[in-house]
């Protein structure tokens, strides 16, 4: 198999095109990164905690087109400063009480930049065993931190994977939930599958079971009460799996 041309002299052109990771160089930006961030944290609680932006602000200020040439890091952190920055809604912000509790911190951070920097991919053990190990031990103590029963953990013959969003381990954990019912039951039994929560569960959990092919007729949004401060009534889900038995359907998940 013959290879296209090429216009780069490989045998006598510089080496920079090839090794576009300068040691030194990386390491003046990375200085300068962190000391962008360092600065943003030091001010964040002066920053309006909601983005005052127009939706569709930011296509008037980026060109119609990737740029052809690299930008100096300098200028990018100017753009960042002067284009992005106003259109970031501030999750890490003290002032912030939607959504999620403030998740940022320096271990995290570097932790990031260390994971990022060694840029391996850990999709089996060859590829590199030390991603690989680490994800089993990790799940070991967050096994054990949670108490459960040491089946659960991979030293007691259990165990499970790391997963980048509650999203996706929503869906994950579901689809080999129905996949060991339907290899039980048939595969057409996946109309018959019905999947359970409260009426203050995260709408995640639903768009997982539309993905895992369960009906939206079979999810059961279990009513909650301030009584039990909204929290899942075991006497209410009974009745609703029962219900669900009593006609035929199989409960697969909560």
């Amino acid at each position: 198999m013959s290879s296209l041309e090429a216009s780069h002299d490989l045998k006598n052109g510089s080496t920079h095109m090839l090794n576009p990771l300068d040691p030194e160089e990386f390491r003046r930006q990375g200085h300068m990164i962190i000391d962008f961030l360092a600065d943003y944290y030091k001010n964040i609680e002066k920053y309006p905690v909601r983005s005052q932006v127009e939706p569709g602000y930011l296509s008037s200020r980026l060109p119609d087109s990737a740029p052809l040439n690299p930008e100096p890091i300098e200028t990018i952190i100017q753009d960042v400063q002067s284009h992005i920055m106003p259109g970031i809604t501030h999750w890490q912000s003290p002032n912030y009480f939607a959504h999620f509790p403030a998740t940022a911190s320096i271990a995290g951070f570097l932790g990031e930049m260390v994971s990022t920097g060694f840029n391996v991919v850990g999709f089996n053990w060859v590829s590199s065993p030390a991603a690989t190990e680490l994800e089993s031990i990790v799940i070991d103590w967050f096994g054990k931190m949670l108490q459960l029963p040491t089946s659960f953990l991979f030293s007691g013959g259990g165990g499970g994977v790391l997963q980048g969003t509650t999203c996706e381990a929503i869906l994950c954990t579901l689809v080999a939930a129905r996949d060991q019912v339907l290899n039980r039951f048939g595969r057409g039994s996946i109309v018959k599958l019905v999947v359970y929560g409260s009426d203050q569960t995260h709408f995640a959990f639903q768009k997982a079971a539309r993905i895992a092919g369960i009906s939206l007729e079979n999810f059961r949004a279990i009513p909650t009460t301030k009584d039990d401060a909204f929290g899942l009534s075991p006497d209410s889900l009974e009745s609703a799996m029962l219900s669900d038995l009593a006609i035929g359907l199989i409960p697969l998940f909560l």
